[in-house]
């Protein structure tokens, strides 16, 4: 674990920033071909590329620190001297981020103790790269991860701080901060930010990395939920938090970076319940979270009631059955098919879900709002999951929240007398029978946002191809009755409720 000394975190910025160590510099170390084994938990063939270079003395200084602090191999300490000269060997040490291996006794080799790893982002204010450090992960360690384990940047933490709304505010909270990433985000754009942890351990990380990268603005709290909070609240609330559903049995690990302690999904209902409590009016929460599906019962029906009176918009996106949950899960900790433990762990994991009788387990997005009055907006959806977590989805989000916000009041004769544009990620799909003009399926496809295709017919094909900013809605739809020799006030009636769809979901703006 690091340790906070200002000076000695000083002399590692400028190090690591004198080195290169960048995402770039890294990804170039390496073929592609053994990047994509790093991200599988290989690393030899990285391994076998570096060797080489270092066994003859050219590996660059980013070259000796990625072998250290992302392979987790060790170094000799003038290795580390000439890779991070100002803090030296002797300085890694004192911040805690290696040791001299005491298995060779005298021996001159340098062990790491945390990953510390570049990181690259672009959002609404621009791209931007920091460092951070974690614990080490599998590959290092050669085998599972211990129970009170800081995890680094995964899927989870990019899918949240890419669905971040970055508008400036006031006070934020992230709460579960983990190695502090959704707290760095937050502060770029909130002038105070409030970051909570049951870990002390994860608190200590995520203070080293704001240290390190110099964000000054958030301040750091032990304790669980929002008890670190009390009768405060705050303008935006984010939380990727421990909601990983595990059961509650001695014998299965709790890994305190997703195990709330809670059982089933009471720690995502408990979470929005706080959510409630400590947003100010007006604010906006983010969150990641899992739902359980009972028999015979929808799990997104199960979030709807959590969220009463809150503005919500939920997406699921993925959707697993017990058995997969639990190989997702087991896994996750670093035990694999085949460890004693394994198949033991795994009829647990289904007694629990059988007991309960729980079919399916829902993974997702929330996004809930403090409204000034009644809530407005209860949107609850699946939206199928692409695999990737596109830039800007936060700004797609911001849009349709501020869509949702200027339809409401929007009668649909008003909304007939506005010009709208098609949004310029949306293309178009025909499929047709041989020999036959006439399409038989039309659909839109959303290049961003959460990639949505949607089936249309001609008629709202021809009104989003007409939408350009000319010619106002009704325009275009009784245009439309014409053509296709229908009632004008029917089409009307038929196409205006899919168009405030079709703004919400972004494949049409307002001009």
């Amino acid at each position: 674990m690091p340790r906070i000394d200002t000076d000695l975190i000083a002399l590692l910025r400028t190090d690591l920033a004198a080195a290169d160590f960048t995402v770039d510099t890294v990804r170039a170390l390496w073929s592609e071909s053994a990047g994509g084994a790093l991200t599988r938990s290989h690393r030899i063939p990285a391994q076998r590329e570096l060797a080489s270079a270092r066994a003859a003395g050219e590996l660059s200084r980013a070259g000796t620190l990625a072998w250290l602090f992302v392979l987790g191999l060790p170094v000799t300490g003038a290795e580390l001297d000439a890779a991070l000269p100002e803090l030296a060997a002797d300085g890694a040490a004192a911040l805690g981020l290696v040791e001299l291996d005491e298995t060779e006794p005298g021996s001159d080799r340098i062990v790491p103790l945390v990953d510390l790893r570049p990181y690259a982002f672009t959002d609404a204010r621009g791209a931007a790269e920091w460092w951070l450090a974690s614990d080490l992960g599998e590959v290092a360690l050669g085998g599972a991860l211990g129970p009170d384990h800081v995890l680094g940047v995964g899927g989870a933490s990019t899918t949240l701080s890419s669905l971040i709304i970055a508008d400036d505010v006031d006070a934020a909270l992230d709460l579960g901060t983990g190695c502090g990433i959704q707290a760095l985000h937050v502060s770029r754009h909130a002038r105070r930010v409030v970051a909570t942890d049951i870990s002390a351990r994860a608190l200590e990380y995520a203070e080293f990395n704001a240290r390190l990268n110099g964000a000054e603005n958030i301040e750091f709290r032990l304790g669980s939920l929002f008890e670190p909070v009390a009768w405060e609240r705050f303008d935006r609330i984010v939380s990727n938090p421990p909601f990983v559903i595990t059961p509650r049995v001695a014998d299965v690990p709790e890994y305190e970076y997703r195990d709330g302690g809670f059982q089933g999904d009471e720690l995502v209902q408990r979470v929005i319940a706080g959510v409630r409590d400590h947003l100010a009016p007006g604010g906006l929460a983010q969150l990641l979270g899992n739902w359980e599906y009972y028999a015979g019962a929808d799990g997104l029906d199960r979030v709807r009631g959590w969220v009463d009176g809150l503005d919500a918009w939920v997406v699921e996106r993925e959707l697993q059955d017990g058995p997969r949950y639990a190989e997702t899960w087991i896994r996750d900790g670093g035990t694999r098919p085949g460890d004693a433990a394994y198949d033991r762990w795994y009829a647990e994991w289904l007694d629990d879900f059988a007991a309960r009788g729980v079919e399916y387990v829902g993974f997702g997005y929330l996004t809930l709002r403090a409204p000034a009055g009644a809530p407005t907006l209860a949107r609850f959806e699946q939206v199928e999951s692409s695999g990737t977590n596109p830039a800007g989805i936060g700004e797609h989000v911001a849009r349709a929240l501020a869509a949702h916000d200027r339809l409401e009041g929007l009668t649909d004769a008003a909304l007939a007398e506005l010009r709208l544009r098609v949004a310029g990620d949306v293309t178009e799909e025909r499929h047709s029978w041989p020999g036959d003009d006439a399409p038989i399926v039309i659909t839109l496809h959303q290049g961003a946002g959460f990639g949505r295709a949607v089936q249309v017919d001609p008629a709202l094909s021809g009104l989003v191809g007409a939408c350009d900013g000319e010619l106002t809605v009704g325009q275009i739809c009784d245009a439309a009755a014409a053509l296709f020799e229908v009632d004008e006030t029917e089409l009307r009636a038929d196409l205006l409720p899919r168009v405030r769809e079709l703004l919400f979901t972004g494949f049409l703006d307002f001009a």
